[in-house]
């Protein structure tokens, strides 16, 4: 297994150039958010993910986290590794200066997740669930819940933990038959099960912050009856002091594909009926609470499709710099030569980089309209920011861990046969990202999502302002890449003609829409990641005219922005045809008709 190195010159390139670390300091709030600050930022965080955490990722994958009678143990490996991290405030960077955070952009914490995850993937998701778990109980919980919790996750004393999913309600949460009833105090008895749950339980924090949905007495049935609530796994005494344990177990861990370090748990709320709880918001508003913790965790399950990719992309090309086989195809010599000379193997490989980077230019986009949505001081930019946020949220999740599972397996596929032999490494990054479309709403959630709610946000305005941005750059370009503009200018003719028949079929046409709404994030990916890429290379260039940076990482940027826009939009455009074909073909078996006889 080849070692991981922090892809430092890109993720420094692509926040200068998509990500507005340019315009950070003059963010209320990011004053202080220099350039020269983010860049000793992401200096030490390659280091600490290179260093310290990618070394556990193996061992992680091998030793799993095991159940035993006193909870959940993690390998021994981790100990150290996590401590480095919180001792490094690592957790602290975009959290609030009030609550202990260092206040920094949320664009800039994303860049050094992404390191985090890539070193190890399993690991990061604690981190990254106690994050949304911040941002749920900072938005909706009291003065005192948020006193009382949020210093010690935020510092990562403490860690959270999101409980959604029961054996009989998965993706329709509104099935769930966890309960809580008011008592006295004020305080909730739970009970009831939960799957699923990642990190619901370990050994690496002092106590777990539980969010649970559950249904109070006399609520209305499906997702309008819920509400959210707020369960430690150790009771906080006055003064935030742990208290005793609290009526909170694991039941067992799922034997699962991949991520064997991150324990997801079955866990039982009030076995004992003694499961404490208190309400986060108001009753029945679960769900509209939850989502705060959803949202922000899609971006980083979306990241985790890049990470992964990205680490998958360092070995495959590592492998194919190494691995002799085959003479060169249209050389003289008839001697081997190593495969990373061989078209097929530099196609795989061209594509993981070119999709990797263009996933990565989305969710940098995407985190920094939201950072401008927090930081705007005018409700006009504040909507308009916010709208993009929206947009291209579903995108982010969906479009970049499908990316991450392709790439994942064309690293695999570089490999050849030692790719399906487990001691080369390859094969845990396709087992790990293989989960990442399926959790935080599955792919085809976020599709829906996307054509049945944000196409018709505000009218349309944002995506109508998106392909209208593209369209004026596109239309400009000239330079190294004026033969890639009639390239991206179908993809972006496809992908207004799309939305714009999308948003047509209305109601009546329901199912046709639904039938296209994979499709359509994939267009809408792809062709915003070309955009992207572009924009990136027309930068390039001009550095490349100025002699500025490194000739050789600037010119690969172009290339890599060629070969997209020549190899790879063209697969997505053709998507037009089947998005606007309906839902008939998709529809006509009868359901005894898939059955083989």
């Amino acid at each position: 297994m080849s070692e991981y190195r922090a892809p430092l010159e890109d993720i420094r390139f692509q926040l200068e150039t998509v990500g507005g670390l340019k315009d950070w300091t003059a963010c209320p709030g990011f004053e202080e958010a220099s350039e020269d600050l983010a860049y000793a930022v992401l200096e030490e965080a390659g280091k600490l993910a290179g260093d310290v955490i990618a070394p556990t990722n193996k061992i992680g994958d091998e030793k799993g986290a095991v159940l035993t009678d006193a909870g959940v143990v993690t390998p021994d490996e981790f100990k150290p590794m996590h401590q480095a991290y919180v001792e490094g405030g690592w957790p602290t960077l975009s959290a609030a200066p009030d609550l202990g955070g260092q206040g920094l952009p949320a664009t800039l914490s994303i860049a050094v997740t992404e390191m985090i995850t890539s070193a190890n993937m399993a690991y990061s998701l604690m981190p990254l669930l106690t994050s949304g778990a911040i941002e749920a109980i900072r938005a909706h919980g009291t003065d005192a819940q948020r006193e009382m919790y949020l210093p010690k996750m935020i510092d990562g004393t403490w860690s959270g933990a999101m409980n959604l999913t029961e054996p009989s309600a998965g993706s329709d949460v509104g099935a769930l038959r966890a309960k809580a009833e008011k008592q006295a105090d004020g305080s909730y008895l739970v009970t009831g099960q939960k799957i699923f749950i990642t990190w619901g339980d370990h050994d690496l924090c002092e106590n777990v912050i539980h969010l649970v949905l559950a249904r109070l007495p006399g609520a209305p049935t499906g997702t309008k009856g819920i509400s959210m609530f707020l369960v430690p796994k150790y009771h906080v005494n006055e003064g935030g002091s742990l208290g005793d344990r609290n009526d909170v177990r694991v039941v067992s861990l799922e034997h699962k594909l991949g991520i064997h370090a991150s324990p997801t748990c079955v866990m039982s709320f009030g076995d004992e009926g003694k499961c404490v709880g208190y309400i986060v918001g108001e009753e029945n508003q679960g769900m509209r609470n939850m989502f705060t913790m959803m949202n922000h965790a899609r971006i980083g399950v979306g990241l985790q499709g890049v990470a992964v990719a990205e680490r998958a992309y360092q070995q495959a090309v590592s492998y194919a710099r190494d691995r002799v086989q085959s003479a060169d195809i249209g050389g003289k010599s008839r001697e081997a030569v190593t495969i990373i000379h061989h078209p097929d193997v530099r196609r795989m490989l061209m594509t993981i980089r070119a999709t990797t980077e263009a996933a990565r230019a989305i969710i940098y986009r995407n985190v920094w309209a939201s950072d401008r949505a927090h930081t705007a001081t005018e409700d006009d930019d504040r909507r308009y920011a916010q709208g993009e946020a929206d947009l291209l949220t579903p995108i982010s999740k969906a479009y970049s861990t499908d990316i991450g599972v392709e790439a994942a397996s064309l690293a695999v596929q570089v490999h050849g046969g030692m790719g399906f032999i487990e001691e080369t490494g390859v094969a845990q990054h396709y087992r790990d990202s293989r989960i990442a479309p399926i959790y935080e709403g599955t792919n085809g959630i976020q599709a829906l999502d996307l054509v049945g709610r944000k196409l018709n946000m505000d009218g349309g305005d944002h995506w109508r302002t998106l392909i209208g941005e593209m369209r004026a750059f596109t239309d400009g370009l000239d330079g190294v890449m004026a033969a890639s503009k009639a390239g991206l200018s179908l993809g972006v003719d496809a992908l207004s003609s799309a939305a714009e028949a999308l948003v047509a079929n209305g109601f009546e046409g329901i199912v046709d829409t639904a039938a296209a709404a994979t499709p359509y994030l994939r267009l809408f990916g792809t062709v915003l990641g070309g955009y992207l890429l572009t924009v990136q290379a027309v930068e390039a260039e001009k550095r490349l005219k100025a002699g500025e940076g490194n000739p050789t990482f600037l010119k690969a940027k172009i290339t890599t922005a060629q070969f997209f826009v020549e190899q790879l939009l063209p697969q997505a455009t053709a998507l037009l045809a089947p998005i606007k074909a309906g839902a008939h073909h998709l529809m006509a078996l009868d359901e005894e008709a898939f059955a083989r006889a």
